[in-house]
C-alpha cells in the first residue's frame, strides 16, 4: 500500500531537494509498506521426535518492508521478526544518477552469481550456506544496465552484523566457537563485479552472468589479514514456461593464522557450522510454471553440490536436491518442498558442517511446506 504521497527522504536527500519536495509529482513520490507473515510445517524421517509427532507445525516469520522514493533519491528496506530474535534483511538508500546508473548505499546485495537467487525453493541452494546466494553487506553499490547489458561494481567495508552474531539472514564468516574450534575471523574489505548479458527471443529469454569477489578476512585475535575470493559463471534461461538455471562457481577463505587451514566457520538463521575453506560449488535447477484461472504453480528440482578442494583427503562432497512445487494465488505463496541430503548441513542430520569429512552415511530426507501470505 502506497502512504505519505508526498513525503521528505530526510534521511537520504539533501536540504535543498527536501524544500522543494512539494513540486514533485505525488504520482511518483511517497513510501509504499508491504509485510509477509509465514508460518511452516516441517517433518524428517531421521528426526524421531519429528516422526513421533508426525512434524512440526511453527511460526516461521513476519516481515516488513518500505520502499519509497522522491525524485531521484530513495530507499529500500526490509526487517524480518522470528521467533524470539529479528534482523534486518537489507536496507540502502539509492539515487538514480541517470535512466542507466543507479547507485546504492547501505547494507545492500552484494552482486555474485545468478542474479536474486541461485534456487527456486524455500531452501535455498547450496551456494547460499557458502555465503554466495542472496547475501547483503554494508558497502557502496553501483548498478548498470543499458539494452541487454548489466553491470554490478560493489565495494563491502564489512557485513550487515558483527561476526560474533549468528542472528542474520545472509551467511557470513563467524568469529566464536564451532564444534570445538575457536574462530576469531571477520570479513572485511571486499570488491565484487557481476556482468550480465539478457538474450531475448520469442517465448523466453536467457541471462548470462560472470561473477568476481575478492576481500580479506581480518584476525581479530592476531590482528593480521588473510584473504578469501569466489568466481563463478551462470545462466538462468526461460522458454515457454520451462526454466533452466545452471551455476558453477569455486571460492577460497585463505584465514590468517588459522588453527586448521582446510576449513573456517559461518553463521545464518541463529546457528554457526563449519564449510571447507576452498571447494567448487554446481547449481542444476530445472522448473515448469503452469498456470490456472486461480494464479499459478511452479514445479521445480533443485540440484546442487559441493566438492571440497583442501589438502585434507578425508574432506567429502556435500548433496543437496530438493523437488518441489511453489503454489502462487492472490496474497499466498505456499511451497511445497522434499528435501534429500547428504553431507550437508540444513539438508541431513549433519547440522554442523558443508564439505568436511562424512559422519552420517547415506541419504537424509525431509518435507517443508511454508505457507505465506504478503500484503
Amino acid at each position: 500500500m502506497k502512504i505519505f504521497k508526498i513525503l521528505p527522504l530526510v534521511l537520504l536527500a539533501p536540504t535543498s531537494l527536501v524544500t522543494s519536495f512539494a513540486q514533485a509529482e505525488a504520482s511518483e513520490d511517497g513510501i509504499d509498506i508491504s509485510g509477509t507473515l509465514r508460518v511452516n510445517y516441517g517433518y524428517k524421517d531421521y528426526d524421531e521426535a519429528s516422526k513421533d509427532k508426525l512434524g512440526d507445525f511453527t511460526f516461521d516469520m513476519a516481515a516488513i518492508k518500505f520502499n519509497g522514493k522522491l525524485g531521484d533519491w530513495g530507499i529500500a528496506s526490509e526487517y524480518r521478526f522470528l521467533d524470539g530474535w529479528n534482523m534486518l534483511r537489507y536496507g540502502y538508500g539509492y539515487y538514480d544518477v541517470n535512466p542507466e546508473w543507479q547507485i546504492q548505499l547501505g547494507v545492500t546485495q552484494v552482486p555474485f552469481g545468478n542474479p536474486g537467487f541461485a534456487s527456486n525453493s524455500y531452501w535455498f541452494g547450496v551456494p547460499y550456506y557458502l555465503g554466495f546466494e542472496d547475501d547483503y553487506d554494508l558497502g557502496v553499490k553501483g548498478v548498470y544496465s543499458s539494452g541487454a547489458w548489466g553491470t554490478e561494481i560493489a565495494v563491502f567495508k564489512n557485513a550487515e552484523y558483527g561476526a560474533s552474531r549468528n542472528e542474520r539472514y545472509a551467511t557470513d564468516i563467524y568469529s566464536g566457537n564451532v564444534n570445538g574450534t575457536d574462530y576469531y575471523n571477520e570479513e572485511t574489505n571486499s570488491f565484487n563485479i557481476r556482468q550480465t548479458y539478457e538474450l531475448t527471443y520469442e517465448g523466453g529469454r536467457t541471462l548470462f552472468g560472470a561473477s568476481a569477489m575478492v576481500g580479506q578476512i581480518y584476525n581479530s585475535n592476531t590482528g593480521n589479514n588473510g584473504d578469501r575470493y569466489g568466481v563463478a559463471l551462470s545462466m538462468d534461461s526461460t522458454y515457454e514456461g520451462w526454466g533452466l538455471q545452471l551455476q558453477v562457481m569455486q571460492y577460497e577463505y585463505d584465514a590468517a593464522d588459522a588453527i586448521d587451514s582446510n576449513k573456517i566457520a559461518m553463521s545464518v538463521y541463529a546457528w554457526q557450522y563449519e564449510i571447507a575453506s576452498k571447494a567448487q560449488a554446481y547449481s542444476v535447477n530445472l522448473t515448469k510454471t503452469v498456470d490456472f484461472t486461480w494464479g499459478n504453480i511452479k514445479f521445480y528440482n533443485d540440484l546442487g553440490i559441493v566438492t571440497p578442494d583442501v589438502d585434507d583427503e578425508s574432506f567429502d562432497t556435500s548433496y543437496q536436491n530438493i523437488t518441489g512445487a511453489a503454489i502462487s494465488s492472490g496474497p499466498m505463496y505456499t511451497m511445497v518442498d522434499f528435501i534429500m541430503g547428504k553431507n550437508m548441513y540444513a539438508s541431513t542430520r549433519s547440522t554442523n558442517h558443508v564439505g568436511l569429512p562424512e559422519v552420517y552415511d547415506g541419504w537424509d530426507k525431509r518435507v517443508n511446506i511454508n505457507f505465506g501470505y504478503y500484503f
